[in-house]
């Protein structure tokens, strides 16, 4: 089986190009049963989950885009990410300090320029930086934690199009 690469991104991305029509490989996903995966499918698009039983926190889901090449031969874009609520209170957090960050730089730049003390505000800039840094290592540790996660659909996803071809 090949693993995934370990790159600094949260979201791991692939891409394989299979020699099957894209509607046997979305035929073969509807119809494979797991004990430990979920699949569902809309239009061309496929979201492979871990069942409830076993998810936690930090628990991955992998999406899978089919995109025809011709009749012969299809290609799958795979996309690792945290469920999708939790993404976006993720990405919320990162854009309300984003906001707080470009708040409290204009403000200590006008009290910098008004010889005013701007002490707070490089506090806060500082404190912000920090919490941003933070954010992006409890992300890291996160998907070391769905890591083994990861690894299992990715190889449901292997086996499943193995199938296609028995």
């Amino acid at each position: 089986m090949k693993t995934l690469p370990n790159d600094i991104v949260l979201r791991p991305r692939f891409q394989l190009k299979l020699d099957h029509p894209s509607s046997i490989i979305l035929h073969q996903f509807e119809n494979t049963n797991s004990n430990d995966i979920t699949c569902k499918r809309l239009d061309e698009h496929l979201f492979l989950k871990i069942k409830p039983k076993n998810i936690h926190f930090w628990s991955p889901q992998l999406h899978l885009e089919l995109d025809s090449i011709n009749k012969e031969s299809c290609k799958i874009y795979g996309v690792f990410g945290p469920n999708p609520s939790l993404w976006t209170f993720f990405m919320f957090i990162h854009f309300a300090i984003a906001i707080a960050f470009l708040i409290f730089s204009i403000w200590g730049y006008t009290n910098w320029s008004l010889n005013k003390s701007y002490f707070l505000q490089l506090t806060s800039i500082i404190f912000m930086s920090i919490i941003w840094v933070s954010l992006y290592i409890f992300g890291r540790i996160g998907k070391q934690k769905g890591k083994p996660q990861m690894n299992e659909l990715y190889a449901f996803m292997q086996q499943t199009i193995a199938e296609c071809t028995a």
